[in-house]
């Protein structure tokens, strides 16, 4: 389903993967998610894991892609005032709400897969996010920096930051 151009197997082995990775969490927190520990409870070898997720950050980041793709659906064709049809300070405040809605529900997780610093801010899923804030920022504020508020926002709703303010 989220990659329809796997082999079956291939599809199969991900879909085994994911849900142990899943498991593995909700019975030890994302530190029980190791390579190891999700080819062992997939029944898959450790290779398998390291071929389809890249590595640790990769595997926990899939785990995330199912919640981030329904929040990016909201914001970008949802009801408003998160979704389209809202005044844009509305917007800017409903999708800081949401944001933090997630982040603390699936905070453990999202700490856990939290890059490196030559991560955290190249990729699509932060791009989309600071691209979106930027947009609603332009109509908002026009004469404002958009692009350096909307890096501003984001730095407020940092897993790290958020995890020390809890």
């Amino acid at each position: 389903e989220d990659e329809p151009c796997l082999r079956a197997d291939a599809a199969r082995n991900r879909a085994r993967l994911l849900d142990a990775a899943a498991r593995l969490v909700a019975e030890h927190g994302a530190a029980g998610v190791t390579m190891e520990a999700v080819a062992a409870a997939a029944n898959v070898g450790k290779g398998t894991v390291f071929r389809r997720f890249g590595d640790r950050t990769g595997l926990l980041t899939a785990l995330l892609d199912h919640s981030e793709r329904n929040f990016q659906a909201a914001f970008l064709g949802g009801p408003p005032p998160l979704g389209p049809g809202s005044e844009p300070a509305e917007r800017l405040r409903a999708f800081g709400v949401a944001y933090l809605r997630r982040a603390i529900e699936e905070l453990d997780l999202l700490l856990a897969a939290e890059g490196g610093p030559d991560r955290r801010f190249t990729s699509p899923v932060h791009r989309l996010h600071h691209g979106h804030l930027a947009l609603l920022l332009r109509q908002a504020a026009p004469d404002a920096d958009a692009d350096l508020l909307a890096h501003t926002l984001l730095g407020y709703l940092n897993p790290p930051l958020i995890h020390h303010l809890v």
